[in-house]
């Protein structure tokens, strides 16, 4: 029962036989005769079945808040009672953004975690855009956004401040900026197109919320960089990502003495409830991430600014 139960769940959670499957490694066929044996046997139809989707009925709506909590609990125990023996074991897909930052400090802790659990196998998928945790079958996520689903449970690690930087070549054109007011006159390289983007500085007790625009747009923060190499305009974006053009004389930081809002990151998973390998994956990398990014803020880079600010504030556990 409770083998069918776990077939349901995951049926019911992709709202897909073909992706449930695929997951399980299983013939649709036999999952599909597996179901419909387990709703004989309830005597409730669960699923209705169309040839387009698959849609939950009330009956089944009301069985996967329990059934998944059960399915959860009993792989959860099964997990640690393998850990016990041999420790935590098993593949961990993980998503990420392709932020400078996340390559450097997420290469390094993966390294450190799978030094420990030689038994763990771990997949590092780069996404630059938002994740389906259940759909793409991702057992975590590390993430600089809130996601969208209010069902996924987020574990806030860190956050990443900000600044505005360009290069030595664009800010001798164009002229320092010397007040936030200032930045309406110079070209913002910013995400979207259109309307424009409201930076919001602060300082002390001051707000000032700035809008800026340019004929350059980019939603890639990588590109973003190296437009403003290019001396093509002044971008928003984490310090950790230009620390090294900071050191090489490559960027400026334009108004050092102005704070952005700092960028959350967020470790985000489907369940509270966790197998044994990311359990331990999320302890190890909420203790080792704020301090890779604390130390990733307080070198040579910001010694040369006028600021004293850290990069990095942390958020206890």
């Amino acid at each position: 029962m409770l083998r069918d139960m776990a077939l349901f769940v995951e049926v019911a959670k992709r709202k897909s036989f073909s992706q449930a499957a695929a997951a399980l490694e299983m013939p649709i066929s036999s999952l599909s005769r597996r179901i419909s044996a387990f709703e004989q046997m309830v005597g409730l139809r669960l699923l209705d079945r169309t040839t387009r989707r698959l849609i939950l009925t009330s009956y089944g709506e009301a069985y996967l808040a329990q059934a998944s909590r059960l399915v959860d609990e009993a792989q959860q125990a099964f997990d640690s009672l393998v850990a016990v023996a041999k420790g935590p074991s098993g593949f961990l897909k993980i998503a990420a953004p392709p932020d400078y930052w996340v390559l450097h400090h997420l290469s390094r802790i993966v390294t450190e975690f799978s030094a420990l659990h030689e038994h763990i196998h771990v997949h590092i998928d780069l996404k630059p855009s938002a994740v389906d945790l259940v759909g793409d079958n991702y057992d975590l996520a590390v993430t600089v956004e809130e996601p969208r689903e209010t069902s996924l449970i987020m574990r806030k690690v860190a956050e990443v401040a900000n600044g505005l930087f360009a290069s030595p070549a664009y800010l001798r054109d164009h002229g320092w900026p010397g007040e936030p007011h200032d930045l309406k006159d110079h070209s913002a390289i910013v995400p979207t197109p259109g309307a424009g983007t409201t930076w919001l500085l602060s300082r002390n007790d001051e707000i000032v919320p700035v809008v800026v625009g340019g004929s350059l747009t980019c939603n890639s923060p990588n590109m973003a960089r190296k437009f403003a190499l290019a001396g093509q305009g002044i971008i928003s974006t984490h310090r950790l990502s230009v620390e090294r053009d900071v050191v090489n004389g490559r960027l400026e930081q334009v108004l050092p003495e102005w704070d952005l809002p700092p960028t959350p990151v967020y470790i985000v998973t489907t369940s509270r409830l966790l197998p044994a390998k990311t359990r331990g994956f999320i302890e190890f990398a909420m203790k080792q991430l704020p301090i890779m990014l604390a130390a990733g803020t307080g070198g040579e880079a910001w010694s040369k600014l006028r600021t004293g600010h850290t990069g990095v504030r942390l958020i206890p556990p």
